[in-house]
């Protein structure tokens, strides 16, 4: 770097014309050069490169405070930057607006931008979005890895109360945390499919029993075992409950409202059967004991818990709304002119099934969606005409919008690894990092060695401390800067 008092720099120009519209500076980033007129630099002063040109007046100091070097002689400013991302950002100057290059790093872009001094706001609206993508997939890293530091970091201060109750909800949330975990998740599960296959063997009239007032009723052995699948999905919801660290989120979460919903049956119905006699009819009682045994098919949802593949789907069917709005919306009116139509065409027939329009909306669903149950059929030709068209035009309707459904299914489930390999990435890095750290007292006195340069540079180069490129800036609050060699590509 060249130091101010040296000789070979000839005195800086302190002319005010320099700072005028006709001013040209060269600027070399990464090794590509780019001269700029004053004129398009001036149109935003904020900016790095318009404050190039009100610097060569400050002197050096005021020089090498904006770039990494200078040649007086060429009049040219060297900036060991990405090239790449820079012929991006000095789009601002010509056009207002700034896109980024398919394939470079958002997160990388960003860091340049500020760098470059140019604000956010200049950034189309489609790239902003890739941003706040990425942005949202470092935020989902960083808070899986904190889980797991977390999970793996015991706090003396805290009370023999706290680090039990993290130690049964890591038992019972987190299956991958040892064995025992694994082998209650797989218990679990084999409790929800026991459940509902007990339901639905408890309706089959050959394993019912009679009671004494000559009503059917599933089989004792089958109570006792839906009473030990509730009393496990009993206990397994209130030791979740106890060591949850937030209770209020935990009893809004959905998935734990279909527990509740999986559980409350068989108390009130047990409720309603010991003392409801007493406040109302014994019919009534079982009609309300019936009820609540259907909401026993809630049971199949806590499967979605111990099963990726289903919250996945979950996700992509949240994500598809807008596509499966459309797909209602298409076959809505599908079924609203098809029956109109079939209603017309067949009054002419004396055998017409078509009675109205409001029946005839049953005709065009079952018809659009190809299910075709032959309850109701058209007797004239151009009924059998507009039937035949419905059910293409209901084949197009369902199919447009699966495409879509389905990239988003595949996005989902991509990222999801994509994120895991990620965080399990991130936290090799850091056990490397923290290898390093406890070994960087022995190694002090080499790296000062190496930094005087008795070793060489390539001795020197050897003892730096390496790091990731995808380091997560959330998990730590120093700053980490970047060179044009570490940018993405």
């Amino acid at each position: 770097i060249k130091m101010a008092g040296d000789s070979r720099f000839p005195d800086v120009d302190s002319d005010r014309s320099e700072q005028n519209e006709e001013t040209e500076i060269v600027v070399n980033v990464g090794g590509v050069r780019q001269v700029f007129y004053g004129d398009n630099l001036n149109q935003y002063p904020e900016t790095r490169l318009a404050e190039l040109i009100n610097c060569l007046s400050g002197g050096y100091d005021s020089i090498f405070s904006l770039c990494d070097d200078y040649d007086p002689g060429k009049r040219e400013f060297y900036f060991d930057r990405d090239p790449d991302a820079f012929k991006c950002i000095i789009d601002v100057y010509y056009f207002g607006e700034i896109h980024m290059k398919k394939g470079i790093c958002p997160i990388c872009f960003k860091n340049e931008m500020e760098f470059w001094k140019v604000d956010l706001k200049f950034l189309d609206d489609c790239c902003k979005t890739h941003l706040s993508e990425k942005k949202e997939e470092l935020e989902e890293i960083a808070r899986r890895v904190q889980l797991i530091l977390d999970d793996l970091g015991v706090d003396a201060s805290e009370s023999r109360w706290k680090r039990c109750q993290k130690c049964i909800w890591k038992f019972l949330e987190k299956p991958e945390s040892s064995y025992p975990a694994r082998v209650i998740a797989v218990l679990s599960f084999l409790f929800i499919l026991m459940s509902s296959v007990v339901m639905c063997v408890g309706t089959i009239p050959d394993l019912q029993v009679v009671d004494k007032e000559g009503n059917r009723m599933e089989h004792p052995t089958l109570e006792s075992i839906e009473t030990a699948c509730i009393g496990w999905f009993t206990m397994e919801y209130v030791l979740r409950l106890i060591s949850s660290p937030n209770k209020l989120h935990f009893v809004l979460s959905f998935m734990n409202i279909v527990d509740v919903l999986a559980i409350l049956p068989f108390y009130v119905s047990l409720t309603l059967t010991h003392l409801g006699a007493k406040l109302m009819e014994l019919s009534n009682v079982q009609q309300a004991v019936q009820a609540l045994r259907i909401m026993r098919i809630a049971r199949i949802f806590k499967l979605a818990r111990h099963s990726s593949g289903l919250q996945t789907l979950t996700y992509a069917l949240k994500r598809s709304f807008k596509e499966l709005g459309l797909l209602l919306m298409y076959l809505a009116v599908g079924i609203f002119v098809f029956s109109a139509l079939g209603y017309t065409m067949e009054q002419s027939h004396p055998e017409t099934l078509f009675k109205s329009i409001p029946q005839s909306f049953w005709w065009a669903i079952i018809t659009m969606t190809t299910v075709g149950y032959g309850d109701i059929y058209p007797k004239t030709t151009l009924g059998k005409l507009n039937a035949a068209i419905s059910f293409l035009c209901g084949v197009i309707a369902i199919a447009l919008p699966i495409h879509p459904i389905i990239n988003n299914f595949v996005r989902y489930y991509n990222k999801q690894r994509v994120l895991e390999t990620a965080a399990k990435h991130e936290l090799e890095l850091m056990e490397l990092n923290s290898a390093e750290g406890k070994a960087a007292s022995s190694r002090s006195e080499l790296e000062d060695f190496a930094r005087e340069g008795k070793e060489g540079p390539f001795y020197s180069s050897r003892l730096k401390v390496s790091h990731s490129d995808t380091f997560i800036h959330l998990l730590s609050e120093e700053k980490h800067y970047r060179t044009r060699l570490q940018s993405c590509k």
